[in-house]
């Protein structure tokens, strides 16, 4: 009998957002497979009799052939009759590739259970104090990659009219031309800005500036991934509050 891929988000970092249903799972799994975003918090619930696969993607690798050796773990432990999870930073289905591992389990005949988890887009943003809707500021959310396809581009024009919050996945690396394009496109340079880097965890940091400088506060504090970043006007928010659980963590300003 063939066994089952569970498709599982694994929230945007901190152990204590992992829903009740992936933790479950994790304990019960003959193989994980993990993302290289998930915490280490969270790989560490992974029992140590469990075979525990790190399969995500370098910066710079070829995703595409990473991707088809991935497709290819799942399928040979599952026709082996094995229970695997595969485990994915945020939810599945919010730029996590799940839509395509999901069609490739389906056209193998592998049963297969799909468990949502926080998306990043919106656990750290709301622990960073930072709310993407607001009745007097903003009703609406566009969430974007900043990292496409080879030779894909963003449309950067409908982008810059959007009149809401903007939250851009995976852009840390090209926050200064992201910035860039957004003003090219007529942006107001003064449109508060933040990033959140290592967001939900004890090692958040949260910077907040303008689109004509956040770039330059990024790099003056050597920013990396995992990060997001928030364009908006509810951006100025973040300054009024400290919020619960985040007691600690570093804020600039």
């Amino acid at each position: 009998m063939r066994g089952k891929v569970y498709l599982v988000g694994a929230g945007p970092g901190n152990p204590d957002l992992i829903t009740i249903r992936a933790l479950n799972l994790l304990k019960s799994a003959d193989t994980v497979l993990y993302d290289r975003l998930v915490s280490r918090e969270i790989i560490s619930l992974i029992p140590e009799s469990t075979k525990a696969v790190c399969v995500g993607t370098d910066h710079g690798e070829d995703s595409a052939m990473k991707q088809d050796g991935i497709n290819q773990l799942m399928l040979d432990d599952a026709s082996r009759g094995l229970t695997v999870v595969r485990l994915k930073c945020g939810d599945p289905f919010v730029f996590g590739r799940g839509g395509e591992e999901i069609g490739f389990l389906a056209d193998h005949d592998i049963r297969f259970e799909i468990v949502p988890g926080v998306s990043s887009a919106l656990g750290v943003t709301t622990f960073a104090g930072i709310p993407l809707t607001h009745r007097d500021i903003s009703s609406s959310i566009l969430i974007i990659s900043g990292h496409r396809k080879r030779q894909e581009e963003n449309d950067w024009k409908t982008v810059a009219n959007f009149d809401g919050t903007i939250v851009i996945m995976m852009g840390i690396a090209e926050v200064r031309e992201i910035m860039s394009k957004l003003m090219a496109a007529g942006m107001s340079p003064v449109l508060p800005a933040a990033i959140v880097q290592n967001g939900t965890m004890q090692n958040q940091k949260v910077f907040i500036g303008r689109i004509s400088d956040i770039a330059d506060i990024a790099e003056r504090n050597s920013v990396v991934s995992p990060g997001i970043i928030v364009v908006g006007k509810v951006v100025s928010l973040a300054t009024l509050v400290t919020v619960p659980g985040s007691e600690g963590q570093e804020r600039f300003p």
